[in-house]
């Protein structure tokens, strides 16, 4: 998401505002764009976010019946530096919004299982990432940034690449073997596994990924998931991009 340049972007620039809009949707028909800079909608358990906090121009998503696809996106960012913006679906709690019905903060040792999939749409134009968060913190925290960030680039598409650097190891998890990135952005640690290749589709236990990041140190098993998230990064361009379809669960006990 971020490069080691970055640190000083990311400590001054607001990832989302105290007054951001929700919107609620109803029904199963297709929600009405949204292009306010932190709009939110709620997509049955879920809630999607234009999220456009690094803004370069104007951006807007439009919410659907399980994922969303970004509709406009002007502008470009340097590509050493931070991205736009993160549109994304999330499941949980950010800053100040909490998805629906959400079990979410809940200690990482109590969670029996996290299954979770997500499908993609890519575009060939831009510059862009396709990545999955999953946020951690040693607080059941429901608003502000929490202190570890996990991050599964699914796709890259132009020359970027994760804060911090590459530990020069791999890990196989959810079917695919992942180059692993550790670095800080200044006001959290994160933890980057970089696909090869572009993955269009994922399917895999979020507790696998935190239970890897806990063993290089980033938080442990008293910790507590936060939010679990999944969408676009995007330094140039990002018009056409979609998350076909998200689901998120969280057993406990």
């Amino acid at each position: 998401m971020k490069l080691s340049t970055r640190t000083a972007v990311y400590a001054l620039l607001p990832a989302v505002a105290a007054g951001a809009a929700l919107m609620t949707l109803g029904g199963p028909a297709q929600a009405a764009e949204i292009c306010g800079q932190y709009d939110r909608a709620t997509v049955g358990a879920y809630t999607v976010q234009n999220n456009l906090w690094n803004p370069a121009g104007a951006q807007c998503v439009s919410p659907t019946g399980s994922g969303f696809e970004v509709t406009k996106a002007e502008g470009q960012v340097p590509t050493n530096g931070a991205p736009k913006s993160y549109p994304s679906i999330f499941n949980g709690c950010h800053y100040t919004a909490c998805s629906p019905g959400t079990k979410l903060p809940a200690r990482i040792s109590s969670i029996s299982s996290a299954p979770s999939s997500v499908s993609y749409a890519y575009t060939a134009d831009g510059v862009y990432n396709a990545s999955y968060d999953i946020w951690l913190d040693p607080e059941p925290k429901t608003d502000g940034v929490s202190k570890v960030e996990i991050m599964i680039w699914a796709n890259k598409v132009g020359p970027i690449q994760p804060i911090g650097s590459d530990t020069g190891t791999t890990v196989t998890m959810a079917g695919t073997t992942w180059q692993v990135w550790e670095g800080d952005n200044g006001q959290n640690k994160v933890i980057s596994y970089v696909a090869p290749s572009a993955v269009d589709e994922l399917g895999f236990d979020v507790k696998e990924f935190i239970s890897h990041a806990n063993s290089r140190g980033f938080g442990d098993s008293s910790w507590y998931l936060t939010s679990v998230q999944a969408g676009f990064e995007p330094w140039q361009g990002g018009a056409g991009l979609k998350v076909n379809s998200f689901s998120s669960e969280v057993n406990t006990g």
